[in-house]
């Protein structure tokens, strides 16, 4: 398909987006990793922690989350009489599902003293069995903030490793899950990377393995990894996280360079959202999220406190 005709179907589908957002009183809220023409028709677009404060301030009635299903979940639970639609409802996060309300109530047996911090890439039974939740952007300041010295942090193993590693005086139990995508990148990935550019910046996400994280330049969620860019006089940069940042990173850095550390960066669950459902989701009004009344209550107290602390100074 030619640049020409790409550029009048991208133009009819944003006609047709405006209408509907009128129509519906809709605001689409696109998360960063999600396909770049997606994010393109979004009104709002950001990590996990920017998408579910976003969404407890738009004044639409109607949310269409362009996100893997855990955001959409969140966004309803803070939101319980506004309609939340995922346009595609297959699209879900392996890792949300990677920790047990079994080992969440063992832990708590054996520790008194215990906070559960559940990152927010879990599903909602998760957070409505934890004290708070976290994203990558501010599990440490949450977690150095809690009373609680054990803290059991679920479900991602890498990014709870990070956490103990910030905050030695806490004893951080950590689960076994972790996210594939970050998971995969290695520290020959970024060996090489370094070897072929030279003078670039290592920029990597808290998802990764320890032995990735010693190499990086800089550390951070993809919003932290986007503001470094942005704000830094290199020009070029390694950047090890879901390569749909890449999007944002081009747009705000026009004269930077960006190259991937490895060649598996991809989610496939992310992927799998387009401008094509997106429309029609709005359209016919579902997929919708879904929760019953007692577990969203029960998993609204971990996010709102998350909210909260992660406000406060």
């Amino acid at each position: 398909m030619t640049d020409v005709k790409m550029e009048e179907i991208m133009k009819e589908s944003l006609e047709k987006l405006r209408e509907l957002k009128q129509q519906k009183d809709a605001v689409i809220l696109a998360h960063y990793y999600v396909p770049d023409e997606v994010q393109d028709v979004a009104d709002y677009i950001g990590d996990s922690y920017y998408l579910s404060e976003i969404a407890t301030k738009v004044k639409e009635q109607t949310i269409v989350l362009c996100g893997v299903a855990f955001m959409g979940e969140s966004a309803k639970i803070l939101n319980p009489d506004k309609k939340v639609l995922l346009p595609e409802l297959h699209a879900d996060c392996p890792m949300a599902h990677m920790a047990s309300v079994e080992n969440i109530e063992e832990i708590r047996n054996q520790y008194e003293d215990v906070a559960v911090v559940c990152y927010v890439n879990s599903t909602t039974e998760l957070k409505a069995h934890s004290d708070v939740c976290v994203t990558s952007s501010n599990a440490v300041k949450i977690v150095k903030n809690l009373p609680n010295k054990n803290i059991y942090f679920i479900p991602d193993v890498h990014l709870g490793a990070y956490v103990a590693a910030q905050i030695p005086e806490k004893q951080i139990i950590l689960n076994d899950g972790y996210c594939h995508v970050h998971s995969n990148i290695s520290s020959d990935d970024i060996i090489k990377a370094k070897k072929s550019r030279p003078d670039a910046k290592i920029l990597v996400h808290p998802e990764c393995k320890g032995e990735v994280l010693e190499l990086a330049d800089y550390v951070g969620s993809t919003s932290g990894i986007i503001e470094y860019a942005t704000t830094s006089e290199a020009k070029e940069f390694v950047v090890a996280t879901e390569m749909g940042v890449f999007h944002e990173l081009k747009k705000r850095n026009p004269d930077k360079s960006f190259y991937v550390a490895g060649n598996l960066q991809i989610c496939p669950n992310m992927k799998k959202i387009t401008v094509d459902k997106v429309i029609e989701t709005m359209e016919k009004g579902q997929p919708e999220v879904v929760l019953s009344k007692d577990f969203r209550r029960q998993a609204y107290a971990p996010l709102k406190r998350m909210l909260t602390m992660a406000g406060q100074k």
